[in-house]
């Protein structure tokens, strides 16, 4: 079977006639099949996706090339795709057939590329390790006996064990980059208002952002390069042209940066000793190269956890309001009056995880509460906002771990959910504040053999930077 982890080879052997698309299509199909116990995919889109195969076929016999030909891509289920199922891994929504597709999904469809099925993820994307599924528990490929991460735990998993070529997921606190982590690929969060949010089912509306999951760096620019602009249907998307961000990786490719990191960031005690070691490494190896590493003070990492679980389940609280068994989705049928019908729905609906954070949102938004929580975490904010602004005036990027740890063991957590809290400490930084952050694979655990990541973070809508810094990283 053909495993493409790059789409230029893939292109090639399209155009030469090596392969064809439906061939390729239903070779992973049934590699899907065969790798059911992982519990990646909750649906694979068979009936469709051999009929864009197809298509793609057609317009190859006929010089008709696009930009992303015969890509196969998995998305997330909390992504809309006309048609198809989407339930954001939640039973409150099992049925839920979408009558439109997301701005996105839609972008890499008209490129060419080949949607191949929804991906298991924690319930409305809130979790660190798949493990809050109504549809059960993601295995990480590299071992079962591991978490994949999450909450886009099916989408990097579904590429750790070679059952597409790039997929979708969406990072609201680091959801696309620890799973990239854990599972051994590339996870891109660009910047908040560089891919449309339209069809993306919500969690919290000012740090959701569509990702990316790829082998490598190249193919993360392609696809975003096709995703990425403005979009009518969403105002919070930015109104900016959108680059050729694999030319100006490209382009990047010699500039010598000047990067900073947070001491407080990798002399915390909650940093895995052997992921430290190469952190360092990298940072000497980047100074050998010619490029500037600089430790900058940073004593507003403590206050990030708490001010992204406030501001994001005061969010969901209100996102999620709006499932009552009323329009769609489930609805508790024997109840007495509306009351109860709306109480058994969200009681019976919701998984315990997505109903604590209802909690905890609606209890930081209520009378006597709001000032104390909800409004101080907004001045931490705009703290960290205008904090992570100046660094960057005389600094090119950030360096960061991805993650404190390497994967758990399944179940291994799931008893205190502040510890799967503070698994979130590296990653929340770029969602609060709205930048772009990359996971690139760093390293493996000589304890467990899983991998882990390094993070780079840039300056808003310097995606190319990014890129090229992060591939950088990954040639050294």
């Amino acid at each position: 079977m053909y495993q493409y982890q790059n789409l230029e080879q893939l292109h090639k052997d399209l155009k030469n006639g090596s392969i064809s698309c439906t061939q390729l299509v239903q070779q992973y199909i049934q590699k899907i099949k065969e790798q059911q116990d992982l519990n990646v995919f909750l649906e694979v889109f068979e009936k469709s996706a051999l009929e864009q195969a197809q298509q793609v076929d057609t317009d190859i016999q006929h010089n008709r090339f696009k930009p992303l030909s015969g890509l196969i891509v998995s998305i997330k289920d909390n992504l809309c795709y006309r048609g198809h199922e989407c339930t954001a891994s939640s039973k409150i929504l099992k049925g839920f057939v979408s009558t439109y597709t997301s701005t996105a999904v839609q972008r890499l469809i008209d490129a060419g590329a080949i949607i191949i099925g929804r991906t298991n993820c924690d319930e409305f994307a809130m979790g660190s390790s798949n493990e809050n599924s109504a549809y059960g528990v993601v295995k990480n490929p590299l071992n079962p006996e591991y978490v994949a991460g999450g909450s886009s735990g099916g989408s990097a998993a579904s590429l750790a064990a070679h059952l597409c070529m790039a997929a979708l997921g969406s990072d609201t606190g680091g959801s696309v980059r620890q799973p990239a982590s854990f599972c051994g690929v590339v996870g891109l969060k660009p910047t908040y208002g560089c891919i449309s949010r339209w069809g993306l089912i919500a969690y919290a509306s000012s740090f959701d952002q569509i990702g990316t999951l790829t082998y490598n760096i190249d193919d993360a620019s392609k696809i975003l390069s096709v995703i990425a602009g403005p979009d009518e249907f969403d105002a919070t998307c930015a109104e900016i042209s959108v680059p050729n961000y694999f030319k100006e990786l490209q382009e990047l490719s010699s500039k010598k940066f000047k990067i900073a990191y947070f001491p407080e960031a990798i002399e915390s005690d909650g940093l895995n000793p052997e992921i430290r070691t190469s952190l360092l490494n990298t940072f000497e190896n980047l100074k050998k190269s010619g490029h500037s590493v600089e430790p900058v003070h940073f004593s507003l990492l403590k206050y990030l956890i708490p001010t992204y679980y406030v501001l994001t389940t005061a969010e969901a609280s209100s996102n999620l309001s709006r499932y009552d068994g009323v329009r769609y989705g489930y609805r508790y049928h024997d109840a007495k009056d509306l009351e109860e019908m709306y109480k058994k729905t969200r009681s019976i609906g919701f998984g315990t995880e997505v109903k604590r954070r209802i909690l905890l949102g609606t209890f930081v938004l209520s009378v006597g509460y709001y000032d104390a929580y909800y409004t101080k975490a907004q001045k931490v904010r705009r703290l960290l906002y205008n904090t992570i602004k100046e660094i960057f005036k005389n600094y090119d990027a950030i360096l960061m771990p991805t993650t404190p740890s390497t994967a758990f063991k399944i179940g291994q957590k799931t008893d205190d959910p502040l510890k799967l809290y503070l698994e979130d400490i590296y990653t929340v930084l770029a969602n609060i504040v709205g930048i772009p952050a990359i996971s690139v694979p760093l390293g493996k655990s000589s304890e467990n053999q899983m991998p882990f990541g390094v993070q780079v973070l840039t300056d808003s809508f310097e995606e190319s930077k990014l890129f090229a810094l992060a591939k950088i990283i990954t040639k050294n």
